[in-house]
């Protein structure tokens, strides 16, 4: 996944009508990674699909309390995809979650998919980006 997101980036790319130009490759970052888990493993436990947890949070919050002091951030979620191609295609061709991808302004990534067999997917991606402070 890492080399995909970060090739686009490398190239620029169009997201739906905006032109976003080379980005610096994005790092993976271990405290977005458990935020992103924690939300994809909720989603799935709970058989919903939303960028608001259960709890009222939004990204934001769940990334601060992760331990991650942002001072951007942006989160992409989707649901059934079974292979990595084909949620970063989809993430990609979607202008908003595309625009997430190519914000230069994000440098750290942490992207966690939980399966289920309980819910109406069988997979749940979450991807958090952020800036430090």
């Amino acid at each position: 996944m890492m080399n995909r997101i970060n090739a686009a980036r490398a190239s620029g790319r169009t997201c739906g009508t905006t032109w976003y130009g080379p980005a610096p490759a994005l790092s993976w970052n271990a405290v977005l990674f458990n935020a992103a888990a924690a939300h994809s493993t909720d989603m799935a436990a709970n058989n919903y699909f939303s960028h608001t947890g259960l709890n009222g949070s939004d990204p934001g919050q769940r990334i601060t309390g992760a331990g991650y002091a942002w001072s951007a951030y942006g989160e992409n979620i989707a649901a059934g995809q079974t292979s990595v191609q084909s949620v970063v295609d989809g993430w990609l061709n979607s202008p908003g979650h595309c625009a997430n991808l190519m914000n230069p302004q994000l440098v750290d990534v942490g992207v966690s998919c939980v399966s289920s067999n309980t819910s109406n997917y069988p997979t749940y991606w979450t991807m958090d980006l952020a800036r430090p402070r």
